[in-house]
């Protein structure tokens, strides 16, 4: 299958629109744990074996584990998650915002160094620096359009004098990758659930992509805002898929030894406000 694909199938089989994404702090691990980079692994792979069954994909930050020298670690926890989880699709947010060969080094450690099912990426640079990772057909590239950040309104808000209409820039971007960039079916696009009149305005824009939607949980996004905005289906499934990702909110649920149980819970009362909204 590829990534649209993948999905929609986890999607189904998990009863989730939940993303766990993980973005490991040594300095919040838990016990004797705590400050130990090299426990990166063990800390993250917990988390996945206890919510594998909750989710409809996994997020690994590419930062959280570069920083500490943990890239050994970080492919060692995709091929755990490819072993315990294949149903489960894995997004590395990587953010990456490059042309030509470079772009193209880009696209390989994501998709053959690290395995990743889908790539975030950053468009600011245009089509030739997304065009690159397109080249694996069954993988998915996720663009940033509307980022909850507060200074996401320097760029993202701005109407475009020269295009018809004048949009915003998110909106023509959101745009462009329904129609003439997604010319493989393969893109998606993130937008902030703490914006979800946003998330509406794109949805309308891009009736079918996948919406990569951090923002729920430590960062006050609402739930059940986010599902009415952005999901569209029946009950047989969605037609415009979402991935609402938490990820200190399931991490760090608890800084004891229950940490995983902790993290469980955590995700499945999560899950549990996503799936009625629909």
């Amino acid at each position: 299958m590829n990534f649209i694909q993948q999905i929609h199938a986890a999607e189904r089989l998990n009863d989730s629109l939940l993303c766990v994404g993980l973005d490991p702090d040594p300095a919040k691990f838990p016990g004797a744990w705590k400050g130990d980079a090299s426990r990166i692994y063990d800390f993250c792979s917990a988390i996945v074996d206890a919510t594998k069954d909750l989710v409809i994909s996994f997020k690994p930050q590419i930062a959280y584990f570069a920083a500490h020298r943990a890239e050994d670690q970080l492919e060692q926890l995709m091929a755990h998650i490819k072993r315990v989880a294949p149903h489960v699709p894995v997004i590395l947010d990587a953010k990456r915002g490059d042309i030509g060969a470079t772009a193209e080094q880009y696209a390989r450690e994501a998709f053959e160094r690290y395995q990743a099912d889908a790539v975030t990426l950053s468009p600011f640079m245009g089509f030739d620096s997304i065009e690159p990772y397109l080249r694996y057909p069954d993988k998915g590239a996720i663009l940033l359009c509307r980022t909850s950040n507060a200074g996401g309104n320097d760029w993202q808000m701005q109407h475009l004098a020269d295009v018809p209409g004048q949009p915003r820039l998110y909106e023509h971007l959101a745009r462009l990758a329904q129609t003439e960039w997604n010319k493989n079916g393969q893109l998606g696009l993130v937008v902030g659930a703490t914006y979800p009149a946003e998330i509406e305005r794109v949805r309308e824009l891009a009736p079918t992509l996948p919406l990569l939607i951090p923002g729920v949980g430590a960062q006050g996004g609402d739930a059940a805002a986010t599902v009415k905005a952005g999901w569209r289906g029946t009950a047989e499934g969605s037609s415009g898929p979402i991935i609402v990702n938490s990820s200190r909110a399931v991490l760090y649920a608890s800084a004891g030894d229950d940490f995983a149980a902790a993290a469980r819970r955590v995700a499945q009362a999560t899950r549990e406000q996503l799936r009625p909204a629909r």
